[in-house]
């Protein structure tokens, strides 16, 4: 389950996070708290909630069987 965790962490910041380089726009744009985005930057051991990605799948218009399929799980 970690890795598939890593896998989800990792696609959210290396597609979204870190290309749009702005933790707060990211953050409000998602419905999300900054210093969650700031884990999914940063945080190697962060362990992402499925309301989390619930809502990060809501603000790009994806559904969450769309999203595990970019993410390959």
């Amino acid at each position: 389950m970690t890795e598939a965790n890593r896998k989800i962490v990792e696609f959210i910041r290396n597609e979204w996070v870190v290309p749009l380089n702005n933790n707060s726009k990211f953050a409000v744009d998602h419905n999300i708290d900054e210093k969650t985005v700031r884990r999914i930057r940063d945080d190697e051991t962060y362990q992402i909630a499925l309301l989390t990605i619930m809502r990060i799948c809501h603000g790009k218009n994806i559904t969450l069987a769309n999203f595990f399929k970019m993410v390959g799980i």
